[in-house]
């Protein structure tokens, strides 16, 4: 009776998994929830989440993933993968930290909660995260995402019968269609991006173009960034008079490079200059989304400049004071 006790209590200690805020059906092996897909035919989901930290995380947690419709909703159609980053570490094995910071790098995860929807190999289909509506408007809202995968896998299969501009116009399709970040493209997606290219020497789409110019602004941004973080005014507005010279940006990239200009004038108090780079991005594109915000932002340069000049009219306590002591 003790060894029959001491068997169901040894295999039921080793059979239960790690704790984990989602609950049942979850788990926090990825290799293995990639096995799992790929038996089953499914797709994963992934939770990158703060359990003991992140406001929004617990808040998903608790509307949606613990919900019976929840769970029912997505049992034939994902496998769910949580990833922790707890401030709690003992929560978590070294070797799931170890896995979960590997995971975060890899698919370049900077907030929480991020969802991301990928195939049995892991390739990313789709990204979402928080939304309100409770568990059965969110298992809407990724079937919609799943259509996405869907999409993707119909452009694949289409190209292979297919050669020159016309294959990379559906590869373009297939990886517009998921709407992810270039990053994530590159990582991913990067040999369909190989085959694009040898598709369309020509560059027909433009879609290669506009990768190098998205690569080429954001290595500028961070050039730009260097001298922000070192209060570096001078160097700046030089970095963005060299960018703009060269011709390489055209349209909404070369406003945001004359916006960026405005800034660096307005945080290095130069008022009057600010508000006429100002009027200059606007006129660069002035149908783009950033175009429409540019009115506001000259009229809150033009109150830091009256402002200024206002304070610098003033006198100050010690002046007031000493002309007080000075009367008769």
């Amino acid at each position: 009776m003790k060894a029959t006790l001491l068997g169901i209590t040894t295999s039921t200690v080793l059979s239960i998994a790690p704790l984990l805020a989602g609950g049942e059906g979850w788990t926090s092996d990825f290799e293995a929830a990639k096995k799992q897909a790929a038996k089953e035919d499914k797709s994963l989901l992934i939770d990158f989440t703060g359990s003991d930290w992140c406001g929004w995380c617990i808040k998903l947690n608790e509307e949606v993933f613990q919900h019976a419709p929840f769970k029912e909703g997505v049992k034939d159609k994902f496998v769910l993968v949580e990833l922790d980053y707890p401030r709690d570490k003992s929560k978590l094995s070294e070797k799931v930290q170890k896995q979960n910071e590997e995971l975060k790098d890899k698919y370049g995860i900077r907030g929480f909660p991020t969802i991301l929807l990928t195939d049995e190999e892991g390739a990313p289909f789709a990204r979402t995260g928080y939304k309100q509506g409770g568990p059965e408007a969110y298992v809407t809202h990724l079937d919609e995402l799943l259509e996405k995968r869907a999409v993707r896998d119909e452009a694949l299969a289409k190209a292979k019968d297919l050669e020159g501009p016309e294959k990379a116009k559906v590869l373009v399709d297939a990886l517009k269609a998921m709407s992810l970040e270039d990053e994530m493209i590159a990582t991913f997606y990067g040999d369909l991006v190989e085959q694009i290219k040898a598709a369309d020497p020509e560059d027909e789409s433009g879609y290669v173009k506009g990768l190098e110019m998205k690569a080429k602004f954001a290595e500028f941004q961070k050039k730009l960034m260097s001298f922000g973080q070192k209060q570096d005014h001078e160097g700046a507005l030089k970095l963005i008079e060299e960018t703009l010279a060269s011709g390489t940006f055209e349209g909404d990239t070369k406003q945001q490079v004359v916006f960026f200009k405005a800034m660096v004038l307005a945080q290095a108090e130069q008022f009057d200059e600010a508000v006429q780079a100002i009027d200059e991005a606007k006129a660069v594109a002035p149908e783009s989304d950033t175009a429409a915000r540019m009115d506001r932002i000259r009229g809150q340069l033009i109150q830091a400049r009256d402002q200024a000049a206002a304070a610098d009219e003033a006198p100050d306590d010690k002046d007031a004071e000493d002309s007080t002591e000075s009367q008769p």
